[in-house]
């Protein structure tokens, strides 16, 4: 027998043929950066079941991470590209043209000419995610999109928006932005297909194009719906536009093939390479050296190559967390407030993975929060939390309300909050609140980094990070899930790491072809974790803020937002912070996930507290919110060269004067909100709109004249007499 074995980033596979060529046993499976053990499995269920045996059989082995387990049980190593193009030629001689995605690559492989003159012209992108299976689920996740319904979303009928489709990090920062704006998940998965289509076609065939008959190979290709419906929109699309021939009585859709079979054609090409090879090729030698290596080998390479876990001593980590543990976790202990709750003020922060509430008495006490994960849409977010503060206060009286976040500028006016608050200045707000003598504020959100650095009381220095993933809580969280890890076990499995790789400090792609390689090593995902959660405080304090002088910041230290409810990640921070200051104080915040929404309410109080009134329209109103979403040719800016792709927000509203002028007509009752503009100019759509905002900033002007156009202007027109 010939066994073919694929040992991917993210998964193992294998093929198992007689010497007839027929298949005997096929298996896919997630190997949650355990590979070794996964193949060592796989050779001990194959030598049971079906009699697999050492000295007799052949294996043939390819993938990312077959190089060093082949040399342990004598495969002979096949690169991919010639083991799916070997597949590929021998079950469809016809095919012209094959895109295989991966979990965390991709490759385009182009066959020209017929039989001895037939050529293989190949493409890959290995580099960066972008595109590739882990990318379209990380950003499913952050939609709250579970694995079955993210199989079963379409493409077809669905208004498409630009996402990046070169870089994965950016396309993320395409999404939140698609997040902030209201887009329903529909339209930004279907645009999450489109960007991985037009990656392929764009930039991975390098200006060939593809031929019928097309196949379509790899788990995402094969079990996304809306991928394969993209694909068949613009293959057609791009044949018809270059008059490529289309074979005589047959429809173009039925050129593009996707085989059930469409994840083994790597494991397959394989076991038909070996076929065609002698037989003394690839013996199986056994799998007791590969079980060495899975018991003792790996562990003194650990030694070698890696360093020591979080922890030194049992004794240091105990005093960590007799000293951390009741701050980090004091939203767990938190006795819930008892007394009548007569007056509120509201604070809401709508982030990119989390939105947040919290009520403050007059007298700012936090009186209760609520927290979940974000609907990838601010609007049914602020539905929730609304709904869940007034099932907690009843009719209670509501002072005010602010907002921060990502959600900011849409909600304000839906809602009625009094403040819409930038989030550097809600942290920072929070965080001086409760120590009000903090020289520095560390926020590490779910896609963002902000380090507030603080004199008297003062804000005197900010550092933001919103495009990279490297250092937030999303990218740590994204690879816990990858290996089948709940958020919640992220810190006890990364303690129980006792040695751990050395990760690349920077950008959030070159990390994670980084874990891809510790994984071909040998590294757990407890361990990966561990190594993440050292190298988070270097990426959040060097790479994201470019802090140098670390002495000059102060001594007093506070972490806050969600990632820090991690007891790993503040294990680190801590002892990176005393490496670079001994004597530093670091404090976790009481309410570090709802930081950002308690700036918010203070603020909002003291809107209260001068004016005396509240714009907050209700309850009844936000809980019976009507609104659609329109994002379309009639949408675009016309005001500029840029032409930004707009999206008109329309929500049923109380005395709203509706647009029954617009290209995109609104009824009375009905107000408008426009995002996803670029500049002041795109909030509005015709020239009678625009004229109005010009003079009243004529207006503001003339009441404050800058000082120096004034200096420039009369010193140009001053008079000398002779």
């Amino acid at each position: 027998m010939i066994l073919g074995l694929d040992v991917g980033s993210t998964t193992c596979k294998y093929v198992l043929i007689d010497d007839e060529g027929n298949v005997v046993d096929k298996r896919y499976e997630r190997h949650n950066t355990r590979q070794a053990e996964k193949v060592l499995e796989f050779l001990e269920r194959l030598e049971k079941e079906h009699g697999f045996k050492p000295g007799r059989d052949r294996v043939y082995a390819t993938g990312s991470g077959a190089g060093l387990i082949s040399e342990f049980i004598g495969a002979r190593f096949v690169q991919e590209v010639v083991a799916v193009a070997t597949a590929v030629e021998t079950l469809h001689p016809e095919v012209r043209f094959v895109s295989e995605i991966g979990g965390e690559d991709m490759k385009t492989i182009f066959f020209h000419g017929e039989g001895d003159k037939r050529t293989r012209q190949v493409f890959m992108q290995s580099a960066c995610a972008g595109g590739t299976g882990t990318f379209i689920e990380k950003c499913a996740r952050k939609l709250g999109i579970p694995p079955d319904k993210l199989s079963k979303m379409g493409y077809s009928g669905y208004q498409i928006h630009k996402v990046s489709s070169k870089c994965g990090i950016f396309a993320e920062a395409d999404v939140n932005t698609l997040v902030k704006a209201g887009v329903p998940v529909e339209e930004i998965i279907a645009s999450l297909f489109e960007a991985v289509v037009y990656q392929n076609l764009a930039i991975l065939t390098k200006g060939n194009t593809p031929r019928p008959y097309v196949l379509l190979l790899g788990g995402p290709n094969l079990f996304f719906k809306g991928l394969q419906e993209a694909w068949r929109h613009h293959l057609t699309k791009l044949w018809e536009e270059r008059n490529v021939p289309i074979p005589e009585g047959k429809d173009p859709e039925d050129l593009i093939i996707v085989p059930d079979n469409a994840l083994y054609y790597a494991a397959l090409g394989c076991a038909l390479t070996a076929r065609t090879e002698p037989e003394k090729e690839g013996v199986y030698r056994g799998a007791e050296k590969l079980r060495w290596w899975v018991e003792e080998g790996q562990h003194r390479q650990k030694e070698k190559e890696g360093r020591r876990g979080l922890w030194r001593t049992k004794k240091e980590l105990d005093e960590f967390r007799k000293r951390y543990e009741p701050q980090v976790f004091a939203y767990r202990n938190r006795k819930p407030y008892q007394g009548r709750i007569e007056e509120v003020v509201i604070g809401c922060d709508f982030g990119s993975t989390t939105a947040k509430a919290v009520c403050l008495s007059k007298y700012k006490e936090v009186l209760f929060s609520v927290y979940t994960l974000s609907k990838g849409n601010p609007i049914e977010d602020a539905k929730y939390l609304f709904r869940k503060i007034r099932e907690r206060i009843g009719d209670a009286r509501v002072l005010g309300v602010g907002v921060t976040g990502y959600g900011k500028d849409l909600l304000k006016d839906i809602v009625g909050a009094d403040v819409a608050i930038v989030e550097t200045v809600a942290h920072a707000t929070a965080g001086l609140h409760f120590f009000p003598d903090a020289d520095c504020i560390c926020d590490v959100g779910g896609v963002d980094v902000k380090i507030i650095i603080i004199r008297n009381g003062a804000v005197v220095d900010f550092r933001l990070n919103s495009q990279c993933s490297s250092g937030n809580g999303a990218f740590l969280q994204g690879v816990a899930e990858r290996f089948g890890i709940p958020l919640e076990e992220i810190a006890e499995r990364a303690f129980k790491a006792k040695a751990m790789p050395t990760l690349t400090m920077g950008c959030g792609v070159f990390l994670q072809s980084d874990i891809v390689n510790q994984q071909r090593k040998g590294w757990n995902a407890d361990e990966i974790l561990a190594g993440l959660c050292y190298v988070l405080p270097q990426n959040v304090w060097i790479y994201a803020g470019n802090i140098t002088n670390f002495k000059g910041i102060g001594k007093k230290f506070i972490l806050q937002g969600g990632t820090h409810r991690n007891l790993a990640v503040v294990k680190a921070q801590v002892d990176f912070l005393k490496s670079k200051i001994p004597d530093a104080e670091i404090v976790v915040h009481p309410y570090s996930g709802e930081a950002g929404a308690i700036g918010a309410a203070l603020i909002a109080l003291e809107h209260y507290e001068k004016t005396g009134r509240t714009r907050f329209r209700g309850f009844d109103t936000i809980e019976n919110l009507e609104y659609k979403t329109t994002t379309s040719e009639d949408t675009v800016c016309r005001w500029c060269p840029v032409e930004c792709r707009r999206t008109f927000i329309d929500v049923k509203l109380p005395g709203g004067k509706g647009r029954p002028w617009s290209k995109v007509p609104l009824p009375e009752g009905w107000v408008r909100i426009i995002v996803n503009n670029s500049c002041p100019k795109g909030l509005v759509e015709d020239r009678n709109e625009l004229k109005v905002i010009k003079e009243e900033m004529e207006k503001v002007r003339k009441r404050y004249p800058s000082v120096a156009q004034f200096v420039q202007k009369e010193a140009f027109n001053a008079r000398v007499e002779v």
